[in-house]
């Protein structure tokens, strides 16, 4: 049966849908324990931005939180910038309605970005850099040390082709990191989720999704050319994108370009090199 196909009442009920929420609960829970994201007495400040991703981070989050033998706290903050026509009410009363501490920040940002960009570029830039230094003001203010954003596998994969594609650097997103200044931790707990476990699962429970529309309807966009290739990719070799995930958790050194991660000047006879001897394997793949 089409699981895609049903209502949305039978999906949320049915035996398919625990499953579902089962396995993303199961994957959210791996990534904080491999990448020790959450610990005790954190303050953990989940970026909402309405869009299915952050629900389903948000909504996760608060389910592992009743179970983790660990106390943290969970507040989830909004960015509302100003785009015409944002329904600004839906939000804080949805927060309100499933009672998790809020904050909604509100800063003119759109008018900024429409003002610097020309008609037709891509917005998403400008608009990064000028919501991530509100976030991590206000994660201050709100006496947050993480930051947990709506990041799943496959933005992972796509911005590791992007960074390949336009940039010339073999770098994808980090599960987490360290903020310029120090002061705060970002994490990414949605690293192992696929975006179609979590769009069905965000249709199954409902949530009041916000469109994007200063940047998230640019057909345009380079990340939009990624998503398309690799979604053909998939459908010609199914399974190839999580093959090229767990190529991104199986790195070999000694078997790239980069000096400054393996030493090749100084590499000698009676030397051990990781995977061993394949100078002359013309398929290394075929293996």
């Amino acid at each position: 049966m089409n699981d895609v196909a049903q209502p949305i009442e039978f999906e949320r009920h049915s035996t398919n849908f625990n499953r579902l929420k089962g396995r993303l609960e199961h994957q959210v829970g791996k990534a904080i324990a491999d990448f020790n994201m959450i610990e005790a007495g954190d303050t953990v400040m989940v970026c909402l931005s309405g869009g299915k991703d952050s629900h389903a981070l948000l909504d996760i989050l608060l389910t592992l939180r009743k179970r983790a033998p660990i106390d943290f706290r969970i507040v989830a903050m909004n960015l509302d910038q100003k785009q015409p026509g944002f329904p600004e009410e839906v939000l804080p009363n949805y927060l309100k309605s499933i009672g998790v501490d809020f904050h909604i920040e509100a800063q003119d940002t759109y008018s900024i970005v429409k003002e610097k960009i020309p008609e037709g570029k891509t917005t998403c830039s400008l608009c990064s850099r000028l919501r991530r230094g509100i976030i991590y003001r206000v994660a201050h203010e709100l006496g947050a040390n993480k930051i947990a954003l709506g990041h799943h596998r496959d933005d992972m994969i796509e911005t590791l082709f992007l960074n390949m594609f336009f940039g010339g650097k073999l770098k994808a997103m980090p599960p987490k990191l360290v903020t310029d200044k120090g002061d705060h931790i970002v994490i990414r707990p949605l690293v192992y989720c696929t975006e179609r476990d979590i769009a069905r699962y965000a249709r199954g429970m409902e949530f009041p999704i916000i469109p994007c529309n200063l940047c998230g309807s640019q057909e345009n966009m380079q990340r939009q050319n990624i998503k398309q290739m690799l979604a053909a990719w998939e459908l010609e070799y199914p399974g190839r994108s999580q093959t090229i995930f767990t190529a991104m958790q199986n790195v070999v050194r000694s078997h790239l370009l980069d000096a400054g991660l393996f030493d090749f000047k100084r590499l000698k006879l009676g030397d051990e090199v990781a995977e061993g001897d394949v100078a002359f394997d013309d398929d290394m793949a075929a293996d």
